[in-house]
């Protein structure tokens, strides 16, 4: 069996990968409340499930490494309904920072920071652009629901996408957790997947917690959530960023273009 996680690999053979070429993906989670129905790890174990196949699914072509995952991320937004714990977003940014510090400074050159929380997609990127702006590294920040948005959509019935503790996340719940679903009244729970809430105007973003628009902790609708429907999703999500790990493309260096100046002036390095 191969073996991809970080905390299970010993020193030399991290060293090894890192000479191999591997990537590694760094699962960016949270902890918080997932409604009366879902425990508030839901994001943290979905998102190292989806990691942990993904670089099985990479393996062959591509050597993949899961760090441990981050499990404390931005999650304000959702403290009204008890059970959360939050970062500050110059704790989360300073963390993500200086965990890819540290693999780069053991030799390793690609990170994929592969998210399962909405609430650290903005600060995710970010992270990417100052890590990546250095120049030593190539950091790709991905969220699993939006890499395989074609795919879920033909999977889930009530809604397009991921929400919050609903039909994708309750399905695929049930599919590594059942124990921990509480299934005894599904369909009184949640709320419209397309109610507005961060969006506002034609495009613009404004913070609101979440009790704005939901008053179960619940954004979509669990009821048709099944076990078999989970396992596609898993599947779909892990299939979504092996593609990204293994696309040469995404991992080529970025090159310069800019020849050696315009209007008879020499462009300075950066």
């Amino acid at each position: 069996m191969v073996e991809t996680e970080w905390a299970r690999l010993k020193a030399h053979e991290l060293r090894a990968l890192a000479e191999a070429g591997a990537a590694v993906i760094l699962p960016v989670a949270s902890i918080e409340q997932h409604g009366p129905h879902l425990p508030v790890m839901t994001d943290t174990r979905l998102g190292l499930e989806i990691a942990r196949r993904a670089a099985l699914k990479a393996w062959d072509r591509r050597k993949v490494v899961v760090a441990p995952v981050v499990w404390s991320g931005l999650s304000e937004h959702h403290m009204p309904f008890g059970g959360t714990l939050t970062l500050r977003q110059s704790t989360f940014l300073a963390m993500l920072e200086d965990l890819v510090g540290a693999m780069a400074r053991h030799g390793f050159r690609d990170v994929l920071i592969s998210n399962s929380h909405g609430g650290n997609i903005v600060a995710m990127q970010a992270a990417a652009d100052e890590i990546g702006a250095r120049g030593a590294m190539t950091v790709v920040a991905a969220t699993y629901g939006q890499e395989a948005a074609g795919a879920f959509a033909t999977i889930l019935e009530d809604q397009s996408g991921v929400q919050h503790a609903c039909e994708a996340e309750t399905a695929m719940m049930m599919a590594v957790e059942p124990g921990l679903v509480d299934v005894s009244d599904l369909g009184a729970l949640g709320t419209d997947p397309n109610a507005p809430y961060l969006r506002a105007g034609r495009a613009a973003h404004r913070w609101r917690s979440f009790a704005s628009v939901t008053g179960d902790g619940v954004l979509g609708r669990p009821a048709k959530a099944t076990a078999e429907k989970g396992e596609r999703l898993l599947e779909a999500g892990a299939e979504a960023i092996a593609a990204l790990l293994t696309d040469p493309g995404v991992w080529a260096e970025a090159g310069d273009r800019r020849g050696a100046g315009t209007g008879g002036v020499a462009f300075r390095d950066r």
